[in-house]
Parts: C-alpha cells; sequence; structure tokens
C-alpha cells in the first residue's frame, strides 16, 4: 500500500542582520524553496553627526549638560568634583544647571580632570 501526504509549505520571516552562514544552512535544508530579499535600506548607513536627529540635539545642549555627561560618566558626584575644583556641590549644581557660567579658567581645570578639550565646557 502506497500513502501520500502532501505537505503545507513552511513559511516562515526572519529580519534583522541574518549570517550568511545561516542563510546557507537554511538553503540546504530546503532548497530553492528558501527566498532571501534584501531591504534597500539595510544598507545604507548614515553618518550620526550630519543627521537631523543629531544636529537638533546639539542645538539644544548646554555646557552644563556637557559637565554633567562628564562628571555621571567619570562616576563623580558633584562634592567630589567640587573638591577637585576646590568650589562648593552647589556651584557644581549651579553650573550644571545653567544657573552660572562655566568660567574659562573653571573649563581649563575641567580639560584635566576629564581629558577632554575645555572649549566643551564654554
Amino acid at each position: 500500500m502506497l500513502v501520500a501526504v502532501k505537505r503545507p509549505p513552511t513559511e516562515f520571516v526572519i529580519q534583522g542582520n541574518v549570517p550568511e552562514k545561516f542563510i546557507n544552512l537554511l538553503k540546504k535544508d530546503y532548497g530553492s524553496g528558501v527566498t532571501v530579499e534584501r531591504d534597500a535600506k539595510d544598507d545604507e548607513y548614515e553618518i550620526a553627526t550630519e543627521a537631523a536627529w543629531y544636529k537638533e540635539l546639539k542645538a539644544k545642549e548646554k555646557p552644563g549638560d556637557i559637565l554633567r555627561f562628564y562628571r555621571c560618566l567619570h562616576k563623580m558626584t558633584q562634592p567630589q568634583l567640587g573638591a577637585l575644583l576646590e568650589v562648593s556641590k552647589q556651584k557644581i549644581s549651579n553650573m550644571e544647571n545653567g544657573i552660572i557660567p562655566i568660567s574659562r579658567q573653571t573649563a581649563l581645570k575641567l580639560e584635566k580632570i576629564f581629558k577632554v578639550r575645555a572649549g566643551r565646557f564654554i
């Protein structure tokens, strides 16, 4: 006796950066039934600093935001940074919140502490 069973096709979609090794394995197991479609946008890259969203964020960025970023990046508290700059915690807070500007002298000290250009803080 001969029994024939018609199997429904298996369909699934994998999106993202699929390794070529995996695609070849699928082709080996499923033969010509495997189709690979590449999105044109998958191969397009945009330089972040030239993107509109980056320029918009950069325009809103203030010296105090940069100070807070580097302080947090170096896992420092406001009192710790104040001690290094020989100023109060309140002054650090005021600089970060834009209440008082960061002086050139302070920016030069920050340059040495964080090892970035002083101009970032002015």
